[in-house]
């Protein structure tokens, strides 16, 4: 740092005794260059300044020339300082200054929240129209995350009546609106989701269903037979698939080469994935309608979740990761339960894995790839059931799980995100002991629970009975934000009130004549106090 001086004045120790404490840093500074070592080596003429002089004697501040704040940087720079915040701290950032507010709120950053959470909206803007139109990307991941905590709040219940034996599988689709559920009475039934109404059913398809699995595009069933249905979309139909075949007859086929029944079926843009007791999962092309790859386990398959260029499967009590390009194996989590695995889900980002089975207990696993050598590490575990978990789903930050115990958990994940890494740099991510319980749990069933799909603010299940119910949280919301709205009113009202006070306060100058009567003239304590006086003073008169 530069600093100037006047080269007429002599500036000795002495006289730094005469100017304020805050010259003293800058006297300093002005030693220890080497140019006014000159300066210094002179004699001392400080004696021959009279008092007068040295009081009045101004001497020049330096020009500080560096940034004063963040705000002084480069809008590049700030960019890249604010990829290293996650959404809380962003958020706060934005509360300090008006141009942080500005460059925080329009951050690329938060389209990538959104998208590592929840994917990409379900309802897309028209070609050319982008969302900052109509709604920021910091906009749209503030209403979906505040959406996600009316989990905790009232729901209703509807039930749907239809099937006559138990139901395996349901799943919902809530870019149509949709719930397909299948169980063992082999019939695919096609439910409104906001009416709860049945749409259409499948013919009888001469086995038992435990998969189903749909897009708007396609949608695939399998049973026991080996055999994997398939529906494709019909163009201009409302209800996406023509069940029965009445519209045309080459809407449906079959796919097959499983060798023992389907238990898990999962679909992709390219691909169809299928898990069996056979001990394969099948990779499917969509477009050529062909096997690609077999991977093969050494027990039942019994759930699968890929992502990307990746696969994990339960096999057993076994949790294996797989290659779906070359169909290598990357890592197995031996022994993840005791007795078998039976459900299996997978963040929208494929960084966690979350297991069930057959002891009641559910597993949560980090998959790090991004480090030289990948490794799956075990992040929690709860044990939330006294049976067995048949069924998970996931939609951030909530993981749902279905039991044989007839109840559903409810599990919030935000807390364990902080605890853990996805830095290489950083150490691998450690058990977490201190696990929090479920946050919720959902009562009212005496029979087992066989499937569970989440989405839309409503939860979906499937169990022995033969019914299908939706827990509607939607009607949370709406009190959430009414609830909202009014403590928004009455803080309103609070602080017009105390505006009000402090304007009259101000005007008449002087404070309440009660108020300060009452400090003046406490009742308690004192007996000498003016009120004892009063009453003496009346009975003299009185005498």
């Amino acid at each position: 740092m530069e600093f100037e001086c006047q080269q007429s004045i002599e500036v000795t120790k002495d006289l730094a005794n005469c100017v304020e404490d805050t010259s003293l840093v800058q006297i300093d500074a002005i030693h220890s260059n080497p140019e006014t070592e000159s300066i210094n080596s002179e004699p001392n003429h400080c004696n021959s300044f009279s008092e007068y002089e040295c009081q009045n004697l101004e001497i020049t501040k330096p020009t500080i020339e560096c940034p004063l704040s963040i705000t002084d940087l480069p809008p590049a720079l700030i960019s890249t300082i604010f990829n290293s915040l996650d959404p809380k701290e962003l958020g706060i950032v934005s509360c300090v200054s008006t141009t942080l507010c500005s460059v925080a709120s329009e951050h690329h950053v938060w389209k990538q929240f959104y998208c590592e959470r929840w994917g990409l909206p379900i309802v897309s803007a028209p070609p050319g129209v982008g969302f900052s139109d109509e709604k920021s990307w910091k906009e749209l991941f503030v209403e979906r995350d505040f959406r996600s905590r009316t989990f905790l709040g009232r729901y209703s219940i509807d039930v749907l009546y239809g099937h006559t034996e138990a139901v395996l599988s349901v799943f919902l689709l809530a870019s149509a609106k949709r719930i397909f559920t299948s169980g063992y009475d082999s019939i695919v039934r096609m439910w409104d989701l906001e009416e709860g109404l049945l749409i259409a059913s499948s013919r009888h398809l001469g086995s038992t269903l435990r998969a189903i699995a749909a897009d708007t595009k396609l949608l695939v069933a399998g049973g026991t037979s080996g055999f994997i249905h398939c529906w494709r979309a019909t163009e201009g139909l409302p209800s996406l698939f023509d069940l029965s075949g009445s519209e045309k007859e080459n809407t449906e086929f079959r796919l097959w080469e499983h060798e023992g029944p389907i238990t898990s079926l999962v679909l992709d843009l390219t691909r169809i994935y299928s898990g069996s007791w056979d001990m394969t999962v099948r990779i499917w092309d969509r477009a050529l309608l062909k096997c690609l790859r077999v991977l093969r386990h050494s027990d039942w398959v019994y759930g699968l979740a890929p992502h990307d260029t990746t696969v994990a499967c339960t096999s057993g009590s076994d949790v294996y990761v797989w290659d779906t390009n070359s169909g290598t194996l990357l890592s197995i989590i031996y022994g993840a339960h005791v007795g078998n695995t039976f459900s299996l889900a997978r963040s929208h980002a494929g960084d966690f894995l979350f297991t069930g089975g057959e002891d009641g207990a559910i597993q949560m696993f980090e998959i790090i790839n991004d480090c030289d050598e990948g490794d799956v590490v075990q992040v929690a575990t709860w044990k939330a059931h006294s049976g067995s978990v048949n069924s998970l789903a996931f939609e951030f930050p909530w993981l749902v799980s279905a039991s044989g115990d007839g109840k559903l958990a409810l599990i919030d994940i935000r807390k364990l995100l902080s605890t853990t890494s996805r830095s290489c740099s950083r150490k691998k991510v450690s058990r977490v002991n201190n696990v929090e319980p479920p946050q919720r749990m959902l009562h009212g069933f005496e029979c087992n629970l066989f499937s569970v799909a989440i989405g839309a603010d409503r939860i979906v299940c499937g169990g022995e009975e033969g019914v299908v119910r939706i827990w509607n949280f939607s009607q949370a919301l709406a009190i959430e934000q009414r609830a909202l709205a009014l403590r928004g009113i009455r803080l309103e009202n609070r602080l017009r009130r105390r505006k009000l006070q402090i304007d009259m306060v101000s005007k008449s100058g002087r404070a309440n004549r009660c108020l300060v009567a009452a400090k003046k003239n406490q009742i308690s304590g004192n007996q000498s106090g003016v009120w004892h006086n009063k009453h003496e003073m009346s009975g003299e008169l009185k005498a």
